[in-house]
């Protein structure tokens, strides 16, 4: 489908989703196996994915995320975490942060390469979300994505101004 440096500058956040096309159950493994593949420090892989496709549980997110487009969404996937479980530097930074956004970044390229749309969101309620899903004490919740295809008809929108390289590199 792409070489890899045009997937990345082909992706875009997609908000708007057929309700009624769902992501089969073998693209959808390949897209979790990605993630599962992802990296972390000190490979402790402090992370768990919640696919969710009960109506009643996506109806509880959808109450979380209140957005028309939302309401479409075929399956949403949730990234959470466990902080005890994530590298700890001697100066006390935990890696999770870091390690969840590498398996998000996975997730939302494998998706694309399988030509399932994708929005990274992070503007939720991470405790609503929790309840929402009935996630165990310690997790937490670090980001969601819906995983599906969007409308007949609809048009990728052009990619957003990124800066020069000349503008985000410093060569020593």
């Amino acid at each position: 489908m792409f070489d890899f440096h045009s997937l990345i500058h082909h992706r875009r956040s997609i908000r708007a989703y057929d309700s009624t096309k769902r992501v089969s159950e073998e693209v959808l493994a390949r897209i979790l196996e990605a993630g599962r593949a992802a990296p972390s420090a000190t490979n402790r892989q402090p992370w768990k994915f919640i696919v969710v496709n009960d109506p009643a549980v996506k109806q509880k997110l959808n109450d979380c995320y209140n957005r028309p487009w939302f309401q479409d969404v075929p399956t949403v996937l949730v990234v959470v975490g466990y902080p005890d479980q994530a590298w700890v530097r001697a100066d006390g930074y935990n890696s999770l942060e870091m390690d969840l956004t590498i398996v998000m970044d996975h997730l939302i390229l494998a998706a694309e390469y399988e030509g399932v749309s994708t929005c990274w969101m992070i503007n939720i309620n991470p405790k609503a979300v929790a309840n929402a899903i009935g996630l165990e004490p310690g997790a937490v919740v670090h980001a969601l994505t819906p995983l599906g295809y969007p409308p007949e008809g609809f048009v990728k929108p052009d990619g957003p101004h990124r800066k020069p390289l000349s503008e985000v590199v410093r060569m020593i």
